[in-house]
């Protein structure tokens, strides 16, 4: 399974339009080679340097395994949205406190629905994905803030 982005390439900076600096828009993605045998897709954005945690910015689940491209402004039709922790449904983009910091997003293809209610928590959403994973993708882009002084 695979998961890129139009707007960054693995390992590299996400453009100012996707984070707190810029307009938070959600940065475009497109999957690919989903297993046949998946029944949902899950994704989880997160940032593994926080100062006091793994911070997570975006849970979407309960994807149609179908599922070709994540646009950047389109309403999301498909899929249930579960709560970051800026406390908030839907995607916050990368806003870091100092220096640089990667933000992973993770593409899990399952064997089941979660069927969770909009708004899980992280938590929720990797506690019930468990023991259904079928495949997994990964995408990681990084940013760090222009401090004006």
């Amino acid at each position: 399974m695979k998961l890129i982005s139009p707007a960054f390439q693995h390992g590299q900076l996400i453009p100012v339009q996707y984070t707190c600096d810029g307009a938070n828009h959600r940065p475009p993605l497109t999957i690919s080679d989903v297993p046949k045998e998946a029944r949902s897709l899950t994704l989880v954005v997160e940032d593994p340097d926080a100062p006091s945690k793994v911070f997570t910015h975006w849970l979407l689940y309960d994807l149609p395994p179908s599922t070709q491209h994540i646009l950047e402004q389109e309403a999301l039709l498909d899929g249930v949205e579960g709560v970051n922790d800026f406390g908030t449904r839907g995607y916050k983009g990368p806003c870091p406190p100092s220096g640089t910091h990667r933000y992973v997003f993770r593409l899990f293809a399952l064997d089941t629905q979660l069927a969770l209610p909009q708004g899980a928590r992280k938590e929720d959403v990797l506690a019930k994905l468990k023991d259904h994973v079928l495949a997994t993708a990964e995408l990681v882009g990084t940013y760090a803030r222009k401090h004006t002084t």
